[in-house]
């Protein structure tokens, strides 16, 4: 018996290799919202890491959140790209090489906004931590 995995239940490694495979057509949408794989450079190994995220356009730039659920600590992309922002993402079949920022006061506020708009969950992980969760903006290059 063979079980059939929706794009819904995709996770992790999974939800990264379905994407590559299909070029999004599997795992680009997801629970509702739209996902992009953001590859970054492992700040210790030096070796391609490659992250699901949910994200949001902002004219021709991408919007994440380094949320981790509301871990107390970011996530290991988040600390990559602190020590290499340079990274690409994959939005369907085209790869994009960008440079991250950090978003800060009003817009920081604008893209929290509008990413909680598209992930409603975010407003619960922040209620979890004590660090302010970061707004992630990757710029094409």
């Amino acid at each position: 018996m063979t079980t059939t995995i929706k794009d819904d239940d995709l996770f992790g490694d999974e939800h990264v290799r379905a994407y590559q495979e299909t070029d999004g057509a599997r795992g680009y949408h997801w629970r509702g919202t739209t996902i992009l794989l953001l590859t970054t450079t492992g700040a210790k190994s030096g070796e391609p890491r490659t992250t699901p995220l949910i994200h949001r356009t902002d004219g021709d730039r991408y919007v994440v959140v380094a949320s981790q659920g509301g871990a107390p600590e970011h996530p290991a992309w988040f600390t990559n790209m602190q020590q290499t922002p340079e990274a690409e993402v994959q939005v369907l079949g085209e790869k994009i090489p960008l440079r991250m920022t950090v978003a800060e006061g009003t817009e920081r506020a604008r893209l929290w906004d509008a990413m909680v708009e598209a992930w409603p969950a975010y407003e619960d992980y922040r209620a979890k931590t004590d660090r302010e969760i970061p707004v992630v903006v990757l710029e094409p290059r």
